[in-house]
């Protein structure tokens, strides 16, 4: 249904924002329409039933429901232009639209709780008739169906409001499965679960919520990028003949489809100036239209051609090897001088080694003075940001 309704409303050739758009408007409608319905069937069920668990479950889905229209309008606020006091844009709203539904999550994780405890302390008789196994079965399937397009469709336009809304919908339906099989097993047995099962229900909602929160704030907090994405740049660098070497690889995220990307190319400093400039926009512009991001290159020039430095860089890489594998050397150079020639370069350190990075340091630094005496490292620590 969900390809059907894209496909009626994408038209051809559509841009990458339309695409985000459409997906957005039609997986946040159908979400509505589905939860409400759930919303109204359980509600019905769980009066006739006096069942706590599948009343909850009810105002779950209506949660749901609200939480689909909290997606849907991020999605178009989002997909707003810049404007003089975001000049970035307003892509980032989604991200908290995604933070506010896993919040949603948690919030119907302990109403469910506290309704549970309850229902435990005062239980009620269980009224069973098929209709509650008809129609949770059904919610089961409907909300698995939810999972999977929001899933499909998170991971198509890279949306971390649609994949919280996922993992929600997994969580429902193993919800209303537990319920169910509560259910069966009060009509067959008469022991009263209801209460402890709503009890199970409610953890299992909180966990996700607290895990839907981590993952959709991690682009606001400046997590790491993803390493698919990565790879891609640094193939598209390195695809160009005068590439070198690449360093200082920075990915800034302001919401979908406003990435920038800063780097360092390196090249031979001995070509000319302007054939070196020209591959770096080249490299600008194939990023842009292979990857949807504008991109900053900034040219280190390489002597490529001195036989000291292809030495010192080799043995500070063996060392670096040996006490950080992680690690990597880059614009090495060398200033002689009357009394002592300084060995100047930058060391990237991963960030879980950082605490380390003295201990590093002085490593290479031996290793710089065991190769010269007159030789004296001067080093510039860095960190990862990939």
């Amino acid at each position: 249904m969900i390809s059907l309704l894209i496909r009626r409303f994408l038209p051809e050739n559509a841009d990458t924002k339309l695409t985000r758009k459409i997906y957005g408007y039609v997986c946040g409608g159908v979400g509505i329409i589905l939860n409400l319905f759930l919303f109204a069937t359980k509600l019905f069920i769980g009066f006739i039933s006096s069942s706590i668990a599948i009343t909850a479950d009810a105002f779950n889905n209506l949660t749901d429901a609200g939480s689909s229209v909290i997606s849907l309008f991020g999605f178009v606020l989002s997909g707003q232009k810049a404007d003089k006091e975001h000049p970035f844009g307003h892509g980032r709203i989604e991200y908290i639209a995604g933070i506010f539904i896993s919040v949603v999550i948690i919030y119907v994780g302990i109403e469910l709780l506290r309704s549970s405890i309850d229902k435990i302390l005062h239980p009620t008789e269980f009224v069973f008739n098929k209709y509650i196994v008809i129609i949770l079965i059904v919610s089961i399937l409907v909300k698995l169906y939810m999972a999977y397009y929001n899933r499909h469709s998170g991971k198509k336009i890279q949306s971390t409001a649609l994949l919280a809304v996922a993992t929600d919908s997994v969580s429902d339906a193993i919800a209303t499965g537990a319920i169910l099989l509560s259910a069966v097993f009060m009509y067959f047995t008469g022991i009263q679960i209801d209460g402890y099962v709503g009890l199970l229900v409610s953890l299992l909602i909180i966990k996700s919520g607290v895990a839907a929160v981590i993952q959709t704030s991690s682009p606001l907090l400046g997590g790491i990028p993803d390493r698919d994405f990565v790879k891609k740049v640094e193939e598209i660098v390195r695809e160009n003949p005068e590439t070198v070497g690449i360093h200082d690889l920075v990915i800034h995220d302001y919401g979908p489809n406003k990435i920038f990307v800063s780097l360092h190319m390196e090249v031979d400093g001995s070509k000319e100036i302007f054939v070196l400039h020209d591959a770096a926009d080249l490299v600008e512009k194939q990023i842009a239209e292979e990857l949807g991001c504008e991109a900053v290159i900034h040219m280190d020039p390489i002597d490529v051609n001195n036989p000291i430095l292809k030495e010192i860089y080799a043995t500070l890489q063996k060392r670096l090897s040996i006490v950080c594998p992680e690690g990597n050397v880059h614009d090495l150079r060398i200033v002689p001088g009357p009394t002592h020639t300084n060995v100047i370069f930058d060391l990237i350190v991963p960030a879980e080694r950082y605490f380390a990075k003295d201990k590093i340091s002085a490593e290479l630094e031996k290793c710089v003075s065991e190769l010269n005496e007159n030789y004296y490292a001067v080093i510039t620590v860095e960190t990862s940001y990939i």
